[in-house]
């Protein structure tokens, strides 16, 4: 059996499994025009193709997990605006960073969550009807907090799929009595395709005698 044999059966052993609700999430993201497969292809590849989480399958993979991955485990590396701040302003700290979203703080109190702007807020409610950034508060664009999905970061990383996917969202917030982080669709689907990367690499050990 070739390694590229090996490959695909690993490939179809991911499907079999969990391709159905990847697949479903992948579906209705394109039909709300808010996803782009080929974007987060691109944004997968261009990454490090390190191991990101040790191999423990896709049922004992929480939130937490991709947070330490990303180096988001310290409040320090949450990235934020405030309530105040111009849309201008806010999609510079995105684009310095190579994130899609901030998360929002109250101005005045750093501590207290008011909301998510995004860069799908940016198109829609700047771009689209050709609002001045530069003169325009990230209040008046973002998700409000009490419209607001989030997550903890014991939540189980197919549940996060599964909410982003229900409620047709790219990106959400890791909330444990404070914003610990922010997870995206990206994440999920790269943690996905890592776990099964590392189970075919198992499978040719196993196959070429490194197990016995």
């Amino acid at each position: 059996m070739s390694l590229q044999q090996i490959n695909m059966q690993g490939i179809t052993k991911a499907l079999r499994l969990h391709g159905r609700q990847l697949r479903h999430a992948v579906v209705q993201h394109m039909n709300k025009g808010i996803f782009s497969w080929a974007t987060l292809i691109s944004r997968i590849q261009s990454e490090s193709p390190t191991v990101i989480i040790p191999h423990m399958g896709l049922e004992n993979i929480t939130v937490s997990e991709i947070l330490k991955a990303k180096g988001e485990s310290e409040a320090g590396a949450v990235y934020w605006c405030n309530t105040s701040n111009l849309v201008h302003e806010a999609i510079k700290h995105m684009t310095a960073h190579n994130v899609g979203a901030l998360v929002v703080l109250k101005s005045g109190d750093m501590k207290q969550l008011a909301g998510i702007v995004t860069e799908r807020d940016f198109s829609r409610k700047i771009l689209l009807p050709g609002r001045p950034s530069e003169e325009t508060r990230v209040e008046d664009i973002m998700t409000e907090e009490d419209k607001l999905i989030t997550v903890s970061s014991s939540t189980n990383i197919l549940r996060a799929m599964e909410v982003m996917t229900d409620k047709h969202i790219r990106h959400v917030p890791v909330f444990d009595e404070k914003v610990v982080g922010m997870i995206s669709i990206g994440d999920v689907v790269r943690a996905i395709v890592d776990q099964q990367h590392q189970e075919v690499k198992q499978l040719k050990k196993y196959i070429t005698g490194d197990y016995y």
